[in-house]
C-alpha cells in the first residue's frame, strides 16, 4: 500500500475550478430568494421563446432490512421547476431548481448523517432540501456544443458516469461539458469541479470536490453493427481518494430483425488502475454481455455483469463512483460498493409493454468474482401505468435473499409522476 499525501493543485486548475463554482453560485442567486421560492424574475419570459416547465414526483418506500430492528417507511414529494431560454446568439441558458420534501411517514435514515436521530431505521436516501440542480450556459456553433455550469451528465447506459436519477436528490457536476458531432461521430468530454452527490449539499458526503477529473466519451453508429463507445475516465477525487482511478473501456449495442423479432445485445469491456492519491495500487476489470428477443410487446433476455475483485486484498475492486448504481446489480441496492472478491452478477429478464401498462421482472443470482462465494439472490418486479400524458403511476418491489452475512433485504415503492 502506498503512502497517501495531497499533491498541491496546479493554478490551472484551481482557477477553472473557482469559475465553475462562481457560475453555478450566481446562477443559484438568479434562481431562488432565500426562502428557495422561484423569484418574478424567472417566472416573466423576458428572454422571447422562453419556457417554464413544472413536475413532481410523490413516493412511498418501504425497506424491510435483516439485523435492523425498525422498517423504514418513507413518504417524500419532489418538486422541481425549469427554466429554458431562448436562443440568443448562439448562447442560451438552463436553470433546474429541486426541492424535496418528507409529506407523511419520515421513518426512516436519510443517510450520510443527514438524519442522526433517525439511524434506528434502515436508509432511505432522500434527504429535505432545496437546491439548484442544473445552472448553466450553452454555447452551440458549427458541430460544437459548449456548457459551463452545474450540469446532469449521463454517458452510454450512465454504468459510469449518470445522474442517479431515481433518488429524489439527482446527482448533478459542475462542470465544463464540450460536445463534437460530425456525421455518425459524437465526441464528449467533460472537466469535472465539484460532484454534486445524492445525498445533498448539508453534509459532507454531498459534494466532493474534484483536482484534475476529466471525461471523454466517443461514440459512433456502425450500419449493421449498432452503436460502438470507447472512453476514457480519470477521477482525481479530493474528498475520497479511494474513489480516484482511471478507466477506459469500450461498449457496443444495437438490435437486429431477425423474422418478425428482433435481437437486441450489448457488449461491453473496461479495464481500470488506481489514480490520482488513491492509497492502494491495483488493476481490476469489468465486463458485461447482455442479449434479448423482442417479439411483439415482449422482451425476454438474460446477461452477465462482472466486476473484478481480490478477495485477500481489500479496496482492489473495480468500481463506478458516478455510476446510477440503483439500475446495476438489482433494485435492492445491496452492491452499491463492489465487494473486496468482486461481483459476478448472473440475471435473467422479461418485460411486456402494451398500450399504457408496463410489467418487468428480474432475476439476479449473485457471487464473489474471486473464490466464488455465494452472495445471495433477488427478485425484481415492476408494474407501471401511464395514466395520461401527464401523469403515469409505478410500483416497484425488490427481494433480496443474502448469503455470506448480508442482510436478506425487501424494498417497495409507490411512486406518481406528473409533469405540468
Amino acid at each position: 500500500m502506498k503512502q497517501f499525501s495531497r499533491k498541491p493543485r496546479s493554478r490551472n486548475c484551481i482557477t477553472l475550478n473557482a469559475a465553475i463554482a462562481l457560475l453555478a453560485m450566481l446562477f443559484a442567486g438568479a434562481a431562488v430568494s432565500e426562502d428557495g421560492a422561484p423569484t418574478s424574475k424567472d417566472s416573466g419570459n423576458s428572454i422571447a421563446g422562453s419556457g417554464v416547465s413544472l413536475s413532481f414526483r410523490y413516493r412511498y418506500e418501504y425497506v424491510d432490512q435483516d439485523g435492523i430492528s425498525d422498517e423504514a417507511k418513507a413518504l417524500t414529494l419532489l418538486s422541481r421547476l425549469s427554466l429554458q431560454s431562448d436562443l440568443y446568439r448562439n448562447f442560451d441558458f438552463f436553470v433546474e431548481v429541486d426541492d424535496v420534501r418528507e409529506v407523511g411517514f419520515d421513518d426512516f435514515n436519510a443517510g450520510a448523517g443527514n438524519t442522526p436521530n433517525r439511524t434506528q431505521y434502515p436508509v432511505v436516501a432522500d434527504p429535505e432540501g432545496t437546491e439548484v440542480n442544473q445552472a448553466y450556459i450553452d454555447y452551440n456553433a458549427n458541430n460544437w456544443s459548449w456548457r459551463l455550469g452545474r450540469q446532469r451528465i449521463n454517458l452510454d447506459n450512465q454504468r459510469f458516469v449518470g445522474g442517479v436519477g431515481w433518488r429524489q436528490n439527482e446527482q448533478t457536476f459542475d462542470a465544463l461539458s464540450a460536445v463534437y458531432k460530425r456525421g455518425k461521430v459524437t465526441a464528449r468530454y467533460a472537466y469535472i469541479a465539484t460532484v454534486r452527490r445524492i445525498f445533498g449539499d448539508d453534509v459532507a458526503a454531498g459534494r466532493h470536490e474534484q483536482a484534475g477529473t476529466h471525461l471523454l466519451n466517443v461514440s459512433s453508429e456502425i450500419e449493421g453493427l449498432g452503436k460502438i463507445s470507447g472512453y476514457y475516465y480519470t477521477i482525481d477525487n479530493e474528498d475520497s481518494p479511494a474513489s480516484s482511478t482511471n478507466t477506459y473501456g469500450f461498449r457496443l449495442s444495437g438490435r437486429r430483425g431477425v423474422g418478425s423479432s428482433k435481437v437486441r445485445y450489448a457488449i461491453e469491456y473496461a479495464a481500470q488502475t488506481n489514480g490520482a492519491d488513491n492509497p492502494v495500487s491495483f488493476g481490476a476489470n469489468y465486463w458485461h454481455l447482455d442479449t434479448g428477443v423482442i417479439f411483439g410487446d415482449f422482451d425476454v433476455g438474460l446477461g452477465w455483469e462482472v466486476l473484478t475483485g481480490d478477495a485477500n486484498s481489500p479496496g482492489e475492486a473495480f468500481r463506478t463512483p458516478f455510476a446510477t448504481l440503483h439500475a446495476f446489480n438489482g433494485w435492492a441496492d445491496k452492491f452499491l460498493t463492489t465487494p473486496a472478491a468482486g461481483l459476478d452478477d448472473r440475471y435473467l429478464k422479461f418485460g411486456v409493454t402494451r398500450g399504457r401498462a408496463i410489467v418487468q421482472l428480474r432475476l439476479h443470482s449473485f457471487e464473489a468474482e474471486d473464490g466464488g462465494s455465494n452472495f445471495g439472490d433477488e427478485l425484481d418486479l415492476r408494474v407501471g401505468y401511464k395514466l395520461n400524458d401527464r401523469l403515469r403511476c409505478d410500483l416497484f418491489f425488490a427481494s433480496y435473499d443474502g448469503r455470506n452475512d448480508i442482510a436478506d433485504t425487501d424494498k417497495l415503492w409507490l411512486m406518481f409522476s406528473m409533469k405540468l
